[in-house]
């Protein structure tokens, strides 16, 4: 069949597919869980033939076997690393934005889909108190967002002082290791500072580390501040406000890494932690972990955006037409080019389903971590390791071994009860729920903690 065709073959595929996906979208999925590569080849065969399989053959094979080796990151009790949690809303627009062949580069070819985009990243913007001025775009995930970001901080930088010899970014040694790895495709070299017993970078602890650095390495330079709004492992927020000011004070560059928790905007009772996101030179957000979008779309967005245009601006003969047409085009803006409109199914579900609903669901899962963090205080063989900030539990078994906590882990998944996996906390083994899912409820943490 000619692979560009249209005919009653595909509609009825068609028609499965969309079968499928509204299963999927009705009721939790199993868990399931990974299968060696022998296992899969053995169930699965070589599917890359010279005549195909068919399109029948070859959903029945996704849906039977391949499907089967993935854990449902959007299960209640997928608790491990940080879950996706897609609205429906933004899941079936997902498909949407695949059928249509929505190209989310420029203003010129997708001026409705960048436009719809521009909002969500706006509303976002004025939760955080940037100004009217600010914008950005929706870029492939947090590590690529934190990176353009930074090279558009050190650029500037640059043009500013010639005679520096290495770049240096300060951030909170237990800061995201997507700053590392930023750091180390610009050649960079990183301040982590020392944060409090509580984990928490504050401005005094920065404006000294950034002082005596820079004192005894007289020709390297600190070109942007880092602050962490909600630490993947522990959920910790810096002091936003304190680092903003010696940011600022500093004529340095403050940009905040709020992939997971910065969501946590749109929710009254944690909303004081991120006082001082205001004074951010940049941010990001990624809505596919705490504002129910599917994967994968970091918000990046900049207080000045022309700044970002300047540095990622692409210079081709092709491209001239774009170049010179003064509209807002999304691949300006970060390190990328040809791009998909992935931020069309956040902005979908936002517009059709309400900020106020955002909001609802947000506090849900923060009520459920709250209430979590108090069932494992009174639980007899468990210690809570710190009060939840946001939504992430962090906990421990005194007595277990590295080896126990695997093994409790693995148990777990095998029989299907959740997924949880072991984390590390100055050099002890942790247990940790992630909990951003609003169908997460305080039962499946009882069903879970019931096996401890």
């Amino acid at each position: 069949m000619p692979v560009h065709e249209f005919n009653d073959e595909v509609e009825d595929l068609a028609d499965e597919i969309l079968a499928y996906a509204l299963e999927r979208l009705k009721k939790d999925p199993p868990l399931d869980g990974p299968k060696s590569p022998e296992e899969l080849l053995a169930e699965a065969g070589n599917t890359i033939t010279p005549s195909g399989l068919g399109g029948q053959k070859t959903l029945q094979l996704f849906r039977e076997v391949l499907a089967k080796a993935c854990i449902s990151t959007d299960h209640p009790r997928y608790l491990a690393f940080i879950p996706s949690a897609p609205s429906e809303y933004s899941s079936l627009f997902d498909l949407v934005v695949g059928a249509t062949a929505v190209y989310g580069g420029s203003w010129l070819e997708g001026a409705g889909a960048v436009f719809a985009e521009n909002q969500a990243l706006r509303w976002i913007a004025d939760l955080a108190g940037l100004p009217k001025s600010a914008g950005g775009v929706f870029a492939q995930g947090g590590t690529i967002g934190n990176l353009s970001a930074l090279v558009v901080a050190r650029e500037f930088e640059r043009i500013a002082n010639k005679n520096v010899v290495e770049w240096v970014i300060a951030c909170n040694r237990n800061a995201h290791s997507s700053i590392k790895a930023a750091a180390m495709v610009m050649d960079a070299l990183v301040l982590q500072v020392e944060p409090g017993e509580d984990g928490v970078m504050r401005g005094e602890d920065l404006d000294r580390a950034i002082g005596e650095y820079e004192m005894a390495h007289p020709t390297h330079k600190v070109f942007a501040v880092v602050a962490t709004a909600g630490s993947t492992n522990l959920g910790i927020v810096d002091d936003l406000d304190g680092c903003g000011r010696v940011a600022e004070r500093r004529d340095i560059w403050f940009h905040v890494d709020g992939a997971y928790g910065l969501a946590g905007l749109c929710a009254p009772s944690v909303r004081p932690l991120f006082n001082g996101i205001e004074r951010a030179d940049s941010l990001i957000v990624d809505p596919h972990k705490w504002l129910f979008a599917p994967f994968d779309a970091c918000a990046l967005i900049y207080r000045e955006p022309h700044l970002a245009k300047k540095v990622h601006l692409q210079h081709a003969e092709y491209l001239e037409t774009l170049d010179d047409d003064g509209e807002w085009n999304p691949s300006d803006y970060a390190i990328h080019l040809t791009r998909r409109a992935r931020g069309l199914p956040f902005w979908f579900s936002l517009a059709a389903n309400g900020t106020d609903e955002y909001t609802r669901a947000m506090e849900h899962t923060l009520t459920v971590a709250r209430k979590a963090a108090q069932l494992i205080k009174e639980h007899p063989r468990l210690e809570l390791l710190m009060e939840p900030q946001l939504s992430i539990v962090a906990f421990t078994r005194p007595g277990w071994s590295s080896k126990d906590y695997e093994d409790w882990c693995d148990k777990l998944l095998e029989d299907q009860i959740g997924f949880v996996t072991p984390s590390g906390h100055k050099g002890q083994t942790i247990l940790r729920f992630a909990i951003v899912n609003p169908w997460t409820k305080i039962e499946d943490i009882e069903a879970i903690l019931a096996t401890l």
